[in-house]
């Protein structure tokens, strides 16, 4: 399994990727919408990417945003995307992808890397505790539209 940072030539391979992630997510397939969405996260330069190769096959990915902490004056990572086709589930890959985001964000010289997940999503729980991330205690996240 092969693990590279996206670029527009990673652009059809990514897209398939995220439709597969939404549809996960209970939305419609639309490869247009989505082709569109990360060509633009990539050209501007609004996010990080990488995606996950298995004998050439695109089989994962993780997409990054850029925050920062005001209090510490440092940059901070979130993972906001991560999707691993379920044919290689299982097999490392979303593990990889997580630790080489964590190891970006600390070449990055950031704070850390923040992620959220359902409260029901127990086996994604279990790999981010597995990896070394710590359930947040001491704040409420609020969400407004």
């Amino acid at each position: 399994m092969e693990i590279t940072k996206a670029t527009l030539t990673d652009l059809e391979a990514v897209t398939e990727l995220f439709d597969l992630y939404r549809i996960f997510y209970k939305q419609p397939s639309d490869l247009d919408s989505a082709k569109g969405f990360i060509k633009e996260r990539l050209t501007n330069q609004d996010s990080v990417i990488f995606i996950a190769y298995e004998e050439e096959n695109p089989v994962g990915f993780v997409q990054l945003y850029p925050s920062f902490s005001s209090v510490s004056m440092k940059r901070l990572w979130i993972l906001n995307d991560l999707y691993v086709k379920e044919t290689v589930r299982g097999k490392g890959c979303g593990e990889k992808l997580i630790n080489t985001a964590i190891a970006y964000a600390a070449n990055t010289g950031a704070k850390g890397l923040l992620l959220e997940t359902a409260e029901d999503n127990y086996s994604a729980q279990r790999l981010y505790e597995k990896i070394g991330f710590t359930k947040e205690t001491n704040y409420f996240y609020y969400f407004t539209i």
